[in-house]
């Protein structure tokens, strides 16, 4: 019957009644298009016209006749000599041009970054993509060839191998903070999907969108983050301290015995003492000293001694520049190193901070202005 109806002058169209397939070639005994055929093409697909074993021609949407050497059933009698087959073969390959969006991606080793302020860091990301074809002649050359049914899961795994090898070099280059990359992501999957498009050109294939859902990184520094934004609510060491002491009398609750009574009357000894030093007019009692030849008392007229200046350190262009005592800091601004939003820290303060947010810089910064708004 596939014979038989070989001979008749074909409609040639297709209705994709899948999700996953690429390219599909039109069904005909021996690929011998009869003369005249008639080609349909929809919105969304192109037609790829291959005569006689060479890309004859591109077909947009619409309705066109195709012109074969091969005649109905005459075609079929002049190729007694090769089996009843007739040599002029014609085929035609229908692309989809729409958007192919399942496709996922993930890194299935980490990649290493060199972040400035955790260092050598190890993170693992992971999102999806789409795919779309743009060039149906270049994709018949370099991917599909005769294949007759061309599908995702073809072409998918290419596609994975080669973002995971971009990923690397994109966040490297970057240049972003570890702690902004959920806030950047945006930004660099546009940038991902750029180069990946411009990697594809050769066969025909395009990446429009590119989503990162999520960039996770090592417990360990997972933990690291947890313990810095504790100790930035608290706002110091000692604030810290006192936050893990609170933490520990549960724990010495539900944990009744020796281990459990000590630790809790060691924090409530020092809960104590941290009370007693609180209230007005107050002082905490001293540990008596311990016995030994009397020490002469100090002399009235010796002054204590002179105060330390604080040493300051700043972040600029991702290294650690300083110490600066307070008259360097003001040459720094002079030099435009130090402005509102540079990073600084000194003993006592538990994390970088901007320099706008430390009251001891406030004259240091009072001539220079904020960051220009956005600009249109």
């Amino acid at each position: 019957m596939d014979r038989i109806r070989g001979e008749f002058i074909d409609i040639i169209e297709w209705t994709d009644d899948g999700r996953d397939t690429i390219v599909w070639r039109f069904p005909r005994h021996g690929n011998e298009i009869k003369m005249g055929a008639r080609l349909v093409v929809r919105e969304s697909q192109v037609a790829v016209f291959v005569n006689e074993g060479r890309l004859a021609d591109v077909y947009q949407p619409g309705t066109y006749t195709l012109s074969t050497q091969n005649m109905p059933v005459l075609s079929t009698l002049k190729g007694w000599k090769y089996g009843f087959e007739s040599p002029f073969k014609a085929e035609v390959y229908f692309v989809t041009t729409r958007q192919f969006t399942d496709f996922k991606w993930g890194t299935q080793n980490p990649v290493i970054l060199r972040d400035a302020e955790f260092g050598m860091v190890r993170v693992r990301a992971f999102g999806t993509f789409a795919a779309k074809v743009v060039d149906a002649a270049a994709l018949l050359r370099e991917l599909v060839g005769t294949d007759p049914q061309f599908r995702t899961e073809e072409v998918g795994e290419h596609l994975r191998q080669l973002i995971v090898s971009k990923l690397g070099s994109a966040l490297g280059s970057a240049g972003v903070p570890l702690l902004d990359l959920a806030a950047r992501q945006d930004g660099i999957g546009r940038q991902l999907a750029d180069v990946l498009t411009q990697e594809l050109t050769s066969t025909g294939i395009a990446v429009p969108r590119f989503y990162i859902e999520n960039i996770s990184v090592p417990p360990e520094i997972e933990a690291a983050i947890d313990t810095r934004s504790r100790m930035a609510i608290t706002g110091n060491l000692d604030d810290y301290a006192k936050l893990q002491a609170a933490d520990a009398i549960p724990l010495a609750a539900a944990n009744p015995g020796t281990g459990g009574d000590a630790l809790g009357l060691g924090v409530g000894m020092a809960l104590g003492q941290r009370v007693v030093q609180s209230m007005p007019g107050t002082t905490a009692p001293s540990a008596p000293a311990a016995p030994g030849p009397a020490q002469p008392a100090p002399a009235a007229d010796v002054p204590p001694p002179l105060p330390t200046a604080p040493r300051w350190f700043l972040a600029v262009a991702g290294q650690q520049q300083g110490p600066y005592d307070e008259n360097a800091l003001a040459g720094q601004v002079a030099a435009g190193n130090l402005t509102r939003t540079t990073l600084v820290w000194r003993s006592g303060q538990a994390a970088w901070q901007p320099a706008d947010q430390i009251p001891e810089l406030a004259s240091l910064l009072a001539d220079v202005p904020p960051p220009l708004p956005p600009q249109g």
